[in-house]
């Protein structure tokens, strides 16, 4: 009975047993210092602790005696055993009680199963970057976004940044692959990454114009055997060879890429081919490039190519093959569907949104650029081959007209029936021209405008402005978005100065087609015709941002500045126009006329002393640097300007007087008396030539002084009768006498100025601003040298004066007002006529 115990005399004998080991507690494995510890290091790996006793564990973990002591636990190695017995207390029998339940509300711990009491979860462990192999892969990743930069910056134009991004992404590569050597890893270098670097690094050095760093750079990828299918780069290295025109090396190359190159990839082999018949065309082998082209052809047609072997059989003269050739062009399949497929067949109304929806998207803009180009390539062929398969280019131009009726490309037959009337144009058989042209007249719309539009520019050329007008009508009636026939028509108004009518047909142009230069430009010239200032600089400020070298648009912007009084811009522009036409005499003039009103004398004489030197017959240059020379006190040079304006103008007797005056001036006594006898001989009336003779004899003792002095009062007799019958005679009568007489002399000299203006027109391209708006200047110009050269030292000897009559050039043209030509000035002229001819844009059609 000793051994005997009650239940209720104690604790709970099972009470340890609420407790677990903490060892099973899976939740607490991440603070566990012990278990970290041993998943880090070995320490995991040691055998584990045998009990003292054997068959048990009691040496593992203390157990809770029979009156609840607790004994701390030694480690966390394995759970005791039931049969374990410890300070003699026997083992509980389980039929007294279940195990592991109490009734103790202190025993054992809170139900807990999503473990919130524990508080929150610990941080994470920072990631190590120290590591080699989280160094490589940062160290990539910067290579490769280096090579995305410099792709970038490539496609933007800037080809400099994409060229210093794959230098910097071939440094990071070289280090990448030292720190993979220095690992131990070079089994795992990425070939991938350094065939792009390379690759990357040698199209920048092309785009940059670096070529031999570029060629290496191919070469290094080409001899690396790792790298697979690096031959066709051959390619590159052979169009550098190109671009550097060591034609040899490119073939060289091209075949070796072709070699490299499989029968599959047909496509670019066919490409590599169409280089090499270029370059050989380049070389001038054209046999070669025939080889090449011809292989093509019966391969693979295409429009390029077709048209590069009709250049090589032209070249070397083939007639026969050259026909053959342009029937393989027009027979090359374009592989584009019918455009009567975007025509909705039906009124189903999701049908032809479709229709609408495709009709303009990509595919079918880059089908239509594809049929554009053949046809230029088709039309560029038969006017380079008509000429020369027959016998006459008209012949020619009908058996291609005859072959294209044959083929897919009919709508081009009657363009080829225009461009055959452009040519009889050029060849200036203007009867043949309008002839072709005539026969579209009952063609369809298109084609009859196109027509009617060329035939009204012939006509306007030949200034039969009724049939001009006529043709430009029937071209607007046929098509009247048609901005040449719109223009045309307003060409034809403007010549009748009906201004207003015709700004309106140039709006109604520049409506239809805003890029309509020739359209601006004469709606310009027609604001300046109505004195609409203003509206007409805006006009040419417009046009001059879209042709920024024009020297015409510039000139007329200058031309403007003046009218509107404001000469320094008018200088600034005149200095833009010489920028461009560095050797055109009337902007020089004008240049110089500008400076002389600014009383900047040395510059006017720069650009004078330039427009002589240029163009030597423009009188008005002549005559302002003969006067600056008198004015300066250097005679003797004056005297080679007036003997030069004696030559253009021999019936002037004022040329002479002057320079027999710079004779007498510089002392040349002898010779200005030659002079004067000379002019005496030719003009024996002239009452000046007869004073200064006489005075000449009279200072130097010869005995002519009285011969010469009886002429010249037989002279001054004569030109007193002479004004008396003009006072006692019918003033009407008189005045006509005068006219007529005048008009003829007038005539004679008009055909000398229009011969130099003829002259200037074909040495300079500039327009001019008009007759009418630089009349007064012009006029107040030559009637301020001419006062000028009255007023010069010694003129007021009462033997040198001269009338206004005999020493002013100007004249009366007999057409009237209306083609009044200005007296003098230095600055280009057109007339209405020549307006017609020089200054509107006609436009013949594209070719």
């Amino acid at each position: 009975m000793e051994n005997v115990h009650l239940a209720g005399e104690e604790e709970d004998l099972y009470s340890g047993y609420n407790d677990y080991n903490p060892t099973f507690d899976s939740e607490e494995l991440e603070n566990d210092l012990g278990f970290q510890q041993a998943v880090r290091t070995s320490y995991g790996r040691r055998p584990p602790m045998t009990a003292k006793f054997p068959g048990t564990a009691i040496g593992a973990r203390p157990l809770a005696s029979s009156f609840g002591a607790r004994i701390p636990l030694a480690s966390s190695l394995g759970r005791p055993m039931t049969g374990a017995v410890q300070d003699g207390a026997a083992r509980p029998m389980t039929a007294v009680r279940a195990a592991g339940y109490t009734s103790s509300l202190t025993r054992g711990s809170t139900f807990d199963p999503l473990g919130q009491s524990k508080g929150p979860a610990p941080s994470l462990e920072a990631k190590n970057e120290d590591t080699p192999e989280e160094k490589i892969k940062i160290l990539e990743k910067k290579v490769n976004d280096l090579i995305e930069e410099s792709c970038m910056a490539q496609s933007i134009g800037a080809l400099q940044l994409a060229l210093e991004k794959a230098k910097e992404a071939g440094r990071k590569e070289r280090a990448l692959v030292r720190q993979r050597e220095q690992s131990g890893n070079a089994d795992h270098i990425n070939l991938d990454l350094t065939y792009s670097v390379l690759l990357n690094l040698a199209n920048q050095y092309a785009n940059n114009e670096m070529y031999p760093e570029a060629l290496n750079s191919y070469q290094v990828i080409v001899k690396n055997k790792m790298f697979n299918n690096a031959g066709r780069l051959k390619v590159n290295m052979a169009n550098i060879y190109v671009k550097q025109k060591n034609y040899p090396k490119a073939i060289k190359f091209y075949r070796m890429a072709l070699d490299q190159i499989s029968n599959a990839h047909k496509e670019m082999r066919i490409k590599i081919m169409q280089n090499i018949g270029v370059v050989f065309v380049r070389m001038g082998q054209y046999s070669d490039a025939i080889t090449s082209f011809e292989h093509i052809m019966s391969e693979s047609p295409n429009i390029k190519t077709g048209f590069n072997l009709i250049l090589c059989y032209y070249a070397i003269g083939d007639r026969e093959r050259m026909k053959k050739a342009f029937q393989k062009l027009i027979s090359v399949p374009l592989g584009i569907d019918d455009e009567d497929k975007y025509i909705p067949a039906n009124d189903d109304t999701d049908s032809s949104m479709v229709i609408d929806a495709i009709k303009n998207d990509k595919l079918h803009q880059m089908e239509r650029d594809l049929k554009l180009l053949a046809e230029k390539y088709i039309m560029t062929a038969a006017k380079l081959i008509a000429p020369a398969i027959e016998s006459s280019f008209a012949t020619g131009f009908d058996w291609c007209v005859d072959m294209v009726k044959n083929s897919q490309y009919v709508e081009l037959a009657n363009d080829l029936e225009i461009n055959k009337a452009i040519t009889y144009l050029r060849q200036k058989d203007f009867n043949q021209a309008v002839e072709t042209l005539k026969t579209f007249e009952k063609k369809d719309s298109r084609v009859k405008s196109a027509a009617a539009t060329n035939l009204s520019f012939l006509y306007f050329l030949e200034k039969d402005y009724d049939q001009a007008d006529r043709y430009a009508d029937l071209a607007m009636t046929a098509d009247r978005y048609n901005p040449a026939a719109l223009i045309n028509k307003g060409n034809t108004v403007f010549v009748k100065q009906d201004y207003e009518k015709a700004a309106e047909f140039y709006k109604e142009a520049l409506r239809n087609d805003s890029s309509c230069t020739e359209a601006l430009y004469n709606l310009g010239l027609t604001y300046k015709k109505l004195n609409r200032l203003e509206e007409a600089l805006d006009c040419f400020l417009k046009l001059h941002a879209i042709l920024r070298n024009s020297a015409q648009v510039m000139y007329q912007l200058a031309n403007l500045y003046e009218l509107l009084e404001d000469p320094q811009q008018a200088i600034e522009w005149l200095i833009q126009v010489l920028s461009v036409t560095h050797t055109d005499p009337q902007a020089l003039a004008k240049l110089g006329e500008l400076y002389d009103g600014e009383g900047d004398k040395s510059q006017a004489f720069q650009y004078y002393y330039e427009s002589f030197r240029y163009f030597p017959s423009n009188i008005d240059v002549i005559e302002w640097l003969g006067a600056y020379y008198i004015e300066t006190q250097f005679c003797e040079k004056a005297i080679q300007y007036f003997e030069r304006a004696t030559l253009i103008q021999p019936t002037q007797v004022k040329w002479q007087l002057m320079v027999a005056s710079c004779y007498r001036r510089s002392g040349n006594y002898q010779k200005a008396l030659e002079t004067y006898k000379e002019i005496h001989r030719k003009f024996p009336e002239n009452v000046e030539c007869l004073r200064f003779l006489v005075r000449l004899c009279t200072d130097m003792g010869l005995k002519e002084v009285q011969e010469y002095a009886t002429k010249l009062k037989k002279a001054e007799k004569m030109k007193e009768i002479k004004e008396q019958r003009v006072k006692s005679g019918r003033e009407g009568s008189a005045r006509g006498r005068r006219e007529s007489r005048e008009g003829s002399a007038g005539s004679a000299e008009m055909d000398v100025k229009a011969v130099s203006q003829s002259e200037s027109k074909r040495l300079s391209p500039l327009l001019d601003s008009g007759r009418d708006s630089g009349h007064s200047s012009n006029s107040t110009k030559g009637e301020r040298l001419s006062a000028k050269m009255r007023s010069l030292p010694g003129s007021n000897e009462p033997y040198e004066a001269s009338s206004p009559k005999e020493i002013d050039a100007s004249y009366v043209d007999p057409l009237g007002p209306q083609m009044e030509r200005p007296k003098t000035g230095a600055k280009k002229r057109v007339e209405d006529d020549d307006f017609a001819d020089e200054e509107l844009g006609d436009d013949l059609l594209p070719e």
